[in-house]
């Protein structure tokens, strides 16, 4: 087991209207997959004239959902955060329920997160201090920084730049490609191959593609949802994955995922939920709710629970 094997599975460890009862092919000339993606819409999406392909695209190339967690180092916000550590029966081994607060600081725009209530039970940290679990110690390094951190944006173009750091950035890079770009290959995965690019030409045959109109929070949305076919339900990685697209501009306002792999060196089976909303007229993540486990054949399996609301 090598050290990049174990990073990923520890990241993986931390994504009322009927069918119409036809199949909907995208039939324009797609230039990013070059292959058809049968695709089931709802009767409302019908009859609203919906292009599939132009959506499969925007699906691919968005960028309003990585933009909006870049928004949040840029401003002021407080967050509640619970971590619940298990066992594989569901008994409590470990609690951390934690508020951070971030402030920005002026004239280099520099954000720094202090704690202002920790409360923990059980062997939730090592006696020198240090998080016990990695899941945990992940998403505080990629939220929140105890240290200033100056100058940063939130322009996005191009893909998300693999980092040249030590062990916790390169994870940080790997979960990065999860949340804000599901269903393409996640660099350094081991023993995977394509398994996890859900548009790959090979892949595609796997699942079921679902596009439907849905109100979101008194939002009118476009739900782009895929599940596995049952026969392929224990040979892909993706167990669901659906995105609330506003229907106005298509930003991103929820996104569930369900993902779950397994082989002789790892396995993880691991469900995310993840919220936005607009507040002065830019997207930033209001809520991540996570449950799962990850066991690295060297390591002991871990099992957690994970909790975050953020108030701007």
């Amino acid at each position: 087991m090598t050290i990049n094997q174990f990073r990923f599975v520890a990241v993986i460890g931390c994504l009322g209207f009927g069918i119409v009862s036809f199949t909907c092919f995208a039939q324009r000339y797609d230039t990013i997959s070059q292959f058809e993606i049968p695709i089931e819409l709802d009767s409302v999406v019908v009859k609203t004239g919906f292009d599939p392909s132009a959506f499969i695209r925007r699906v691919k190339n968005d960028t309003t959902f990585y933009k909006a967690f870049k928004s949040m180092h840029l401003v002021p916000f407080t967050s509640e955060n619970r971590f619940t550590a298990l066992t594989k029966g569901g008994g409590v081994t470990g609690t951390l329920h934690t508020i951070v607060k971030q402030s920005i600081t002026q004239p280099k725009k520099c954000r720094i997160t202090n704690t202002t209530l920790q409360q923990s039970t059980g062997d939730f940290f090592k006696r020198n201090g240090a998080f016990r679990y990695y899941t945990a110690e992940l998403f505080y390094n990629l939220f929140f920084s105890s240290i200033p951190v100056c100058n940063e944006h939130d322009i996005v173009a191009g893909s998300i730049v693999k980092p040249a750091g030590g062990r916790m950035e390169q994870s940080k890079f790997e979960l990065k490609q999860l949340i804000f770009n599901p269903g393409s290959k996640v660099q350094g995965i081991p023993l995977m191959g394509d398994k996890a690019s859900i548009f790959d030409e090979d892949e595609v045959p796997k699942y079921t593609f679902k596009i439907r109109d849905e109100m979101f929070d008194s939002v009118e949305c476009i739900v782009f949802s895929i599940a596995p076919k049952p026969q392929y339900k224990n040979k892909v990685v993706y167990n669901e994955l659906t995105t609330w697209f506003r229907r106005t501009d298509y930003s991103i306002l929820a996104r569930n995922y369900s993902l779950s792999y397994s082989n002789i060196l790892y396995s993880f089976d691991v469900n995310m939920k993840v919220r936005t909303a607009e507040i002065s007229n830019k997207l930033y993540p209001t809520s991540i709710k996570y449950s799962g486990f990850w066991h690295v054949i060297t390591k002991k399996p871990e099992y957690m629970n994970v909790e975050v609301n953020i108030i701007y």
